[in-house]
């Protein structure tokens, strides 16, 4: 950081003459307030309606906190107000602060703001931007490992885990932020453009929070202001930017991004983009990437395409994203390849978390919080006892039963939606046995679960948790819900 810069953040953001205002007190919220309070000297006041969060928060920071029904009354004494993720758009206090005229935006938007005026150490860093329904933290977390493997400092940000603000007051304008980003977060930009945009895959998902498919798949698109996109052969994703071209080319002219658009694929190698071509992944000879020890007009070999983790289709396709992503911003083929062979997918991902002592296999793929993402973790090419349930949040179960259900020996279901699940097992598939589990203790429910997949399963075989659902029914999150799997695996098996 350069200290003289802080003093310029009021005149960048035009909040010179009224405090700033945090919606949440979470990590994003945390990492906001302590940015105006503790380097900026910029009034703020954080919204919070949980005392162990302002508890938390004043570990950090002096910023006065007060209840969400308060901010709303006194809305108009603000300048700005900086929302985190989580928060809806139908919120009572952040519609209310756009009645009054007062802008909202998330975190992510206001700190590329102040990136792009070099608040950071005097210049701007580079960015990536990852998103999707499915894999955008493995992708994410697989192109910062690519990019440091060359030599090019690099930062895995966003909704991954670090905050992008932190991240920025921590490290120089050499570094590349590599940032997972929610629908939540693209939904409260209005101007962020980074340089590369990676665009994954689209499914069903958080419909309630949106209020539909197609706003949340406008979410998503936003990440096309970028001037180079890296765009994913997925046919919803294709099927969206061909019923949102107008508004696509709208942001790109907005934005000037008018630069490369690059496909990537997991089935063959896209004419200008990246792909699989046998047991290889490759460069097309077309693609408007420069690479050094490409041979002119041949594709180029980039990495082997097998021992990838995660194993499967999903794992390859994220290999692609990533090493496109990483070619553009200056990785090389000797560095994507040590660091696939080095790169260990995250938790609750599809890991084997136990096995028996008579063959059977326990894998917990928790983050699969939809049916997209659970159809990627079924494609196990064997039968399978399947755990499922929680909050489907508006999605519709049926297709993922339907491309299925032929390999799924016995299905175990719970959670708030589980009847959902029963109901479309039984019209679709009743030949499988469905055992539905009551109980809405977190620890209870997945005990029973995994007991009644135990006497379920054959010897040898798996037990699969891939819930297609949402855990905040139950659990704090997904990560505790695979870790109670993993827990009643071997507390009911040798």
């Amino acid at each position: 950081m350069v200290e003289n810069q802080w003093s310029r953040v009021a005149s960048v953001l035009d909040v010179a003459d009224r405090p700033v205002l945090v919606a949440g007190a979470g990590v994003t919220g945390r990492s906001v307030a302590a940015l105006f309070a503790n380097y900026c000297d910029i009034p703020v006041v954080v919204a919070d309606d949980h005392p162990a969060a302002a508890d938390t928060l004043a570990e950090t920071t002096t910023a006065p906190v007060i209840k969400v029904a308060e901010a709303q009354q006194r809305i108009e004494e603000f300048s700005l107000v900086v929302v985190s993720p989580g928060w809806r758009p139908d919120a009572p206090l952040l519609t209310a602060a756009q009645g009054a005229g007062v802008p909202v935006i998330g975190d992510v938007e206001l700190a590329w703001r102040l990136d792009q005026a070099g608040i950071f150490g005097g210049g701007a860093h580079r960015w990536v931007g990852i998103t999707g329904t499915n894999g955008k933290t493995t992708t994410t977390a697989m192109t910062a490992h690519m990019v440091t493997a060359a030599g090019i400092p690099a930062i895995a940000v966003g909704n991954i885990g670090t905050p992008v603000l932190q991240a920025l007051a921590a490290s120089t304008p050499e570094t590349v932020l590599v940032c997972e980003l929610s629908s939540f977060q693209l939904h409260w930009t209005a101007e962020f453009t980074p340089d590369v945009g990676v665009l994954l895959n689209l499914a069903e998902d958080h419909l309630d929070w949106h209020g539909g498919f197609a706003e949340y798949a406008l979410a998503k698109l936003q990440l096309l202001r970028a001037p180079t996109v890296v765009v994913g052969d997925d046919p919803v994703l294709q099927d969206a930017i061909d019923t949102h071209r107008e508004t696509i080319s709208q942001l790109r002219d907005r934005s000037g991004g008018q630069g490369s658009w690059i496909q990537f694929s997991a089935n063959d190698v896209p004419a200008g983009g990246v792909g699989v071509a046998g047991d290889r992944l490759l460069l097309s000879a077309s693609a408007p990437i420069d690479h050094q020890g490409c041979v002119a007009g041949e594709d180029c070999d980039l990495a082997p395409a097998v021992g990838i983790s995660p194993p499967g289709p999903a794992g390859i396709y994220d290999a692609a994203a990533a090493a496109t992503a990483a070619l553009i911003v200056g990785a090389d083929s000797t560095a994507i390849t040590a660091a696939l062979a080095s790169f260990t997918v995250a938790d609750h991902r599809g890991q084997c978390v136990h096995t028996s002592s008579d063959g059977v296999q326990f894998i917990d793929n928790s983050k699969a919080t939809n049916p997209h993402a659970a159809l990627s973790a079924m494609q196990l090419g064997a039968p399978f006892v399947w755990i499922a349930g929680g909050q489907l949040k508006g999605a519709d179960i049926r297709p993922l039963l339907q491309a299925t259900s032929h390999n799924i020996s016995a299905a175990i279901v719970l959670g708030v939606d589980r009847q959902q699940f029963a109901d479309a097992l039984a019209a679709l598939a009743p030949s499988i046995p469905v055992v539905v589990i009551d109980s809405t203790d977190p620890v209870a429910a997945m005990n029973e679960a995994v007991s009644q997949a135990v006497a379920a399963v054959s010897r040898p075989g798996v037990v699969l948790l891939a819930p297609a659902a949402a855990s905040l029914d139950m659990y704090s999150g997904m990560a505790e819900r695979g870790n109670l799997f993993a827990a009643a695996a071997r507390a009911y098996t040798q």
